[in-house]
């Protein structure tokens, strides 16, 4: 029998004590009421350790909850601290790399002009010499068709002096 039980046979002992005639009194079995008092008394501190046991564990429990869920919010600011600094560093770093490959396309650009000025000014250079050995074989070739020197003696006129 517990607490509870030992209260309600209390309970149930007082509601079947016969009443005085008008008046709210009972008459009860006094070493009966007594017996069931000490017995509940008895009773008690048995479930008042068990109870304080329960509280004192639950309090246990609690430190112990308080203490994991600080221990979690710290872990989880340092992790959100570490992943937030990754992420700087990414963002920086793929912000250096966007500079570096404009960087180089540019320099690739402009490496890319002086290669064809230079290529120009070389065609342009070789442009004029075919010019020059055009024009060269052009008179060498008039030369050949015009009447030589030789031809001029042999047909009895002498040649012009140059």
């Amino acid at each position: 029998m517990d607490v509870h039980d030992k209260i309600d046979e209390i309970v149930k002992f007082l509601e079947s004590a016969r009443t005085m005639p008008m008046s709210s009194s009972a008459v009860v079995n006094r070493p009966d009421l007594l017996r069931m008092l000490e017995e509940l008394r008895a009773m008690l501190p048995g479930s008042l350790r068990a109870a304080e046991a329960v509280l004192d564990q639950r309090e246990a429990l609690l430190a112990e909850a308080r203490t994991n869920a600080e221990r979690l919010i710290a872990t989880g600011q340092q992790e959100h601290e570490r992943l937030v600094s990754e992420h700087s560093v990414l963002v920086a770093a793929e912000a250096k790399a966007e500079e570096a490959v404009a960087a180089a396309a540019e320099k690739a650009d402009e490496m890319r002009r002086q290669v064809d000025d230079y290529v120009d000014a070389k065609l342009a250079h070789l442009e004029l010499s075919v010019d020059k050995i055009l024009e060269t074989v052009r008179q060498g070739r008039e030369r050949l068709r015009g009447p030589s020197a030789y031809a001029e003696l042999a047909a009895g006129e002498e040649p012009l002096p140059s």
